[in-house]
């Protein structure tokens, strides 16, 4: 690959600079600190920089949310400490679905054959009722069905379900 001959200026980032430099900011004070920033604080700010939240979203510290404007969560869902959703592309999140610590949502990859490690994104959907446990990582054009759940530490880079368990690198249906 040649990293000289990467150019990823026809991405479209989905705001401007100004507003994205407003957001990370507010991440910076709400989401990043140590300590517990009540949750109503964070999903007014979600919501004010366009994010489609529902009712009773628990979010717990240093969550790392990229890009708010293309970010769904339904009902009464939990994101805990440390989680990292890369929405580069949308990232939907249905309701009762719990992401527990550390996981990683990533919207976005490269294409590594390619010369100039060509920028790729695309959406990522969780299903009603899903658990994403601790330290999972969720790939770029996943969509999990409602009642899937990964295992800790699983890589996930197919979609499954419904009603799956899946553990693993790569992740595959366990019984």
């Amino acid at each position: 690959m040649r990293l000289d001959r990467f150019d990823n200026s026809d991405f479209a980032r989905g705001a401007s600079r100004v507003k994205e430099f407003c957001w990370l900011l507010v991440r910076s004070i709400l989401f990043a600190p140590w300590f517990p920033v009540p949750s109503f604080l964070k999903v007014s700010a979600l919501r004010f920089f366009g994010a489609k939240v529902g009712e009773g979203v628990v979010i717990r510290s240093r969550v790392n949310i990229t890009f708010p404007w293309r970010l769904t969560i339904g009902d009464h869902v939990w994101i805990g400490e440390e989680v990292m959703i890369l929405s580069l592309a949308h990232v939907t999140i249905s309701s009762h679905v719990c992401i527990s610590q550390r996981a990683f949502l990533c919207t976005g990859s490269h294409k590594f054959r390619s010369e100039n490690f060509d920028l790729m994104t695309k959406p990522i959907t969780i299903g009603q009722g899903c658990w994403i446990a601790a330290n999972a990582f969720i790939g770029p054009g996943v969509t999990l069905a409602k009642g899937t759940v990964c295992a800790a530490g699983s890589v996930v880079l197919k979609s499954a379900g419904p009603n799956q368990l899946l553990a693993g690198n790569p992740a595959s249906v366990r019984v």
